[in-house]
């Protein structure tokens, strides 16, 4: 689970406040038994320079107890669209300060590339602009990025609208989609969040049992060897 440090106070002006309930809710992933335990992702959503992402980035180690960071660096305001210049500078330090970077980029190949080469181990590139539930808006490049980085686990974040959209990119053979509006916005979130488990779930299967190959002509699904022709010109 990804949580923005940004937004969210770590504690509250007392122990009955929303942040703090907020805060204690979080805790109890850290302390309950295997079944129920999850990973948190700090973030820093918010963040328009590398030298806020890195700043943010301690005090979520400081309080989460962990190196992993989910490192949003924006550029641009409008789009959400991530600074690939602050992005890679904040990532290069951060990874030399001991974190487990997860960079949320584009789908630009060359700036996944300069990510991997400063010591990001994985990538998080966008779907579409965050919140705009438009699905994967340059399914090309993502397919390109997967092809390319055959071993580098790959994460579409931001811009699912439907679970179709995050069945695409596990057939696509992408290892994980990041989700939030989709299921916040959602008339009833329960069961959207269902309907894109069972979506994840059968996007990958098609993945790994292999889908077939696209023709420009029609093939005959029943075999027609042995079955009798006639041509207009004979009759």
């Amino acid at each position: 689970m990804t949580v923005s440090l940004r937004r969210q106070m770590a504690s509250g002006t007392d122990n009955t406040s929303d942040n703090r309930v907020f805060w204690d809710f979080l805790q109890s992933f850290k302390n309950t038994d295997s079944s129920r335990k999850r990973h948190l992702l700090p973030n820093t959503a918010g963040c328009h320079t590398a030298k806020e992402a890195i700043t943010l980035s301690n005090m979520a180690r400081e309080l989460f107890k962990t190196n992993w960071i989910k490192l949003e660096v924006i550029g641009d305001d409008y789009t959400l669209q991530p600074d690939p210049f602050e992005l890679v500078d904040a990532a290069k330090e951060l990874v030399s300060q001991g974190f487990e970077v997860f960079p949320y980029c584009t789908d630009d190949l060359v700036l996944c590339e300069k990510l991997l080469s400063v010591g990001c181990n994985i990538l998080m590139p966008w779907g579409a602009p965050i919140g705009t539930g438009k699905g994967l808006i340059n399914p090309y490049a993502l397919q390109t990025l997967r092809t390319r980085l055959p071993n580098v686990p790959l994460v579409v974040d931001a811009g699912m609208g439907s679970p179709s959209h995050a069945a695409q990119a596990m057939e696509m053979g992408f290892d994980a989609v990041l989700l939030n509006t989709a299921v916040a916005k959602a008339q009833d979130s329960v069961v959207m969040a269902r309907a894109f488990k069972l979506a994840i779930e059968a996007g990958r299967m098609a993945y790994e049992a292999g889908t077939m190959q696209t023709q420009d002509r029609a093939h005959a699904s029943t075999p027609v060897v042995g079955m009798p022709f006639w041509h207009n010109s004979e009759l």
